[in-house]
């Protein structure tokens, strides 16, 4: 069977389980899947009529619905959505706010709505049919049969943005969760993909600065996997986006013997009100509540404040730190595993996802020490295992030692993973230009593709 674009949602709506119960059953039985499906059995599914086997299917259905709506991993582990829904569960309406921007901007939501208007607004009969034809042109898979749109709806409903079952949109509540209004969202929609990619990797520096459009471009390029037509990114890219008044553009000199200057692009006021504002905003809600104010501060602040003598600041510092650093390449948050008083400051350590072409779960160590030694590696090591990481990242604020960038060495010469260091070299010079990142991480995957050459 095609695999749906919308996430999984058989025996996950609002009509056949309670929200705040269910995420306590999670909380209960954090890390015991097999318990939270039992929870789940008898609470909603014991006094079916049907047998035993099929009762269990559908707990096991549930059970994938809070998988695919982000709520547990696949080892019933509570996400940080799941934390931060359970802290405002008092509050239905609140809770339900929350999970709707949650569904609308990572779970593809936003352009079910989108769709659902358009549909609307040709008079369009509302059939599922008909919603998967309009769906498909906008490159959203629904397979026959699917009950995930259903699901979709009724979780919308419960915030308010869909108001009847032939999918009436209130805008006022949309523009109110999302932080924009639709005419914003129907902007960023139309873009290519070439400018979406373009103006998320510039709203993921989301700093004061200019930046050369070439040096965009390439970070973006290694970012989404996005090619441009270099001779043709002014009128197929930049030109557009400044008519959106996204960006602004300014020309510098000729060089000697190498043409022009690339263009230099500074984001906008509706660029930070419209994109970054909405994004760093989906980013503090995965974090804990004392770090969000750092997470709107450069990285020359962050790395200023990571010297503070408080060791509880500069224990945020190191995670913010973290946070800054795979924003840029535009990793997803998953949860962190060591902070605050228990870290005296030394180190954090965080788990960050991609989806891009293949899954990879990077593991950040984030060290403020004079030099990072073949023990610290060799633990993160170690932990991969556990943390089923692909990519080990320890950032430094001082140096790598020897003995621990030949540990590494070894560690990449015979399995798959790969150990990724920044030191704070490295740092300085992202610090004053963050698409410096790409450099950083260019020279260690040169790194680990020359140690992992296969000899034939």
């Amino acid at each position: 069977m095609t695999k749906s674009d919308l996430p999984f949602g058989s025996e996950f709506s609002p009509q056949q389980i309670d929200l705040p119960t269910l995420l306590t059953f999670v909380l209960k039985n954090n890390g015991n899947w097999r318990g939270l499906e039992e929870d789940i059995h008898q609470q909603y599914f014991s006094g079916y009529n049907s047998s035993e086997y099929n009762r269990k299917k559908l707990a096991n259905n549930c059970k994938l619905g809070l998988i695919g709506y982000g709520l547990i991993d696949r080892d019933g582990n509570a996400t940080q959505l799941c934390m931060e829904l359970l802290g405002v569960a008092g509050n239905e309406k609140e809770m339900y706010t929350v999970f709707a921007r949650h569904i609308l901007l990572n779970l593809k939501g936003i352009v079910v709505v989108q769709t659902a208007m358009d549909m609307r607004a040709r008079a369009e009969r509302f059939d599922l049919p008909k919603f998967r034809e309009w769906l498909a042109e906008r490159g959203i898979n629904l397979p026959r049969g699917s009950k995930n749109i259903s699901t979709m709806r009724l979780w919308l409903e419960k915030a308010g943005v869909v108001k009847t079952p032939d999918w009436e949109i209130d805008e006022k509540v949309l523009a109110h969760i999302i932080g924009a209004d639709i005419k914003t969202v129907d902007e960023t929609s139309s873009l290519t993909v070439e400018q979406k990619a373009f103006l998320k990797t510039l709203a993921n520096l989301a700093d004061e600065g200019s930046h050369a459009s070439n040096e965009i471009e390439k970070l973006a390029t290694a970012t989404y996997g996005v090619r441009f037509n270099e001779k043709n990114l002014p009128k197929s890219v930049l030109y557009p986006l400044e008519d959106l008044g996204y960006i602004s553009l300014s020309r510098g000199t000729k060089q000697e013997g190498r043409g022009a200057k690339p263009f230099a692009v500074l984001l906008t006021d509706k660029l930070k009100k419209d994109l970054i504002t909405p994004l760093l905003e989906s980013i503090e809600q995965s974090a804990f509540p004392d770090l969000r104010p750092l997470l709107r501060k450069s990285l020359a602040e962050i790395l200023d404040q990571v010297q503070s003598s408080d060791k509880h600041k500069k224990g945020l510092a190191l995670e913010a730190l973290a946070f800054y650093l795979m924003r840029l390449i535009d990793l997803r948050y998953v949860a962190t595993r060591l902070r605050g008083a228990s870290t005296g400051g030394a180190e954090i350590d965080m788990l960050f996802e991609g989806e891009r072409l293949l899954f990879s779960r990077w593991q950040i160590q984030c060290k403020n020490t004079g030099a990072v030694s073949l023990d610290d590696v060799a633990k993160e090591v170690g932990l991969t295992f556990q943390m089923k990481s692909t990519v080990v990242m320890i950032v430094s604020t001082g140096s790598i030692g020897t003995e621990a960038k030949k540990y590494a060495q070894d560690v990449m010469r015979q399995t798959n993973l790969n150990i990724v260091f920044v030191d704070g070299r490295d740092l300085g010079v992202i610090a004053k230009e963050p698409v410096r990142i790409l450099d950083v991480l260019s020279r260690e995957a040169k790194k680990a593709m020359e140690i992992k050459k296969l000899e034939f």
